[in-house]
């Protein structure tokens, strides 16, 4: 099993697939490399993909121990070196958007693309979500009204091929987010950046999108019309291609 030991013991599992330009994909809060299963293939065409699941997700360790942005950026920084990358374009959903940004912002020597996918720039910036869901089944959250009614089988194949996450872990990382901020410093960034967000995203409003596009210079911003918070599940032909069209200009 393809795994990378930590100093603190902590094993991350991750893939590599395809050949071409690096991309880096870093998942969402307990999200795990199944998530990523419809745009893995198509991605992975053109570019070199590199996937893990962070620590406390999918097949990753998961210790139960304080955790802040930086915990992530390392891991991220450690599997570019284990996997002989120098600089990769990093593409970040949600969670996994903010380890983008502290990353870019605190080792831009290592990043040759942003793409910042369903996210925001910390808690004390970012713009209320828009809705609430029933009780018992946050993951409705996830998806847009329309998917939830008219896709019933991928979103159950969804919840059945993803690996449930600890709750422990859910706290951990929701700690580590609870610290992290960057909204000040964005505008210090000099790579090229797509900020891609679904239009009807619960979770995360879509004005998020326009914060970091706005503060971001030259920073392109990208709505999937109808798509929910995973959008790339929802719309992956659509996710894929503005994607892939990004990172086409920005080599």
């Amino acid at each position: 099993m393809p795994f990378l030991e930590r100093p603190d013991g902590c094993r991350l599992y991750h893939e590599v697939q395809g050949r071409g330009e690096p991309l880096v994909l870093l998942e969402g809060l307990g999200g795990d490399i199944a998530g990523w299963r419809r745009n893995i293939p198509r991605l992975a065409g053109e570019l070199r993909v590199i996937a893990f699941d962070h620590r406390g997700n999918g097949r990753s360790s998961a210790p139960d121990e304080p955790m802040t942005m930086s915990t992530f950026v390392d891991d991220a920084l450690a599997l570019l070196d284990h996997v002989g990358i120098e600089r990769a374009h990093l593409y970040g959903q949600s969670f996994g958007g903010m380890v983008a940004q502290e990353l870019a912002l605190t080792s831009p020597n290592r990043v040759r693309s942003l793409i910042l996918a369903c996210t925001h720039p910390g808690v004390r910036h970012a713009a209320p979500a828009r809705a609430t869901v029933p009780k018992g089944r946050p993951w409705e959250a996830l998806y847009s009204e329309r998917f939830l009614r008219e896709h019933p089988e991928e979103v159950a194949e969804d919840l059945r091929l993803g690996t449930p996450q600890a709750p422990r872990m859910a706290r951990r990382q929701w700690e580590a987010m609870q610290g992290f901020d960057s909204f000040e410093r964005l505008p210090s960034l000099r790579v090229p950046t797509l900020v891609l967000h679904g239009s009807e995203d619960r979770t995360l409003h879509p004005d998020n999108a326009r914060i970091l596009a706005d503060r971001i210079p030259g920073a392109r911003l990208a709505l999937l019309e109808g798509a929910g918070h995973v959008y790339h599940a929802e719309q992956p032909e659509a996710a894929d291609a503005a994607v892939l069209g990004f990172v086409r200009g920005v080599g």
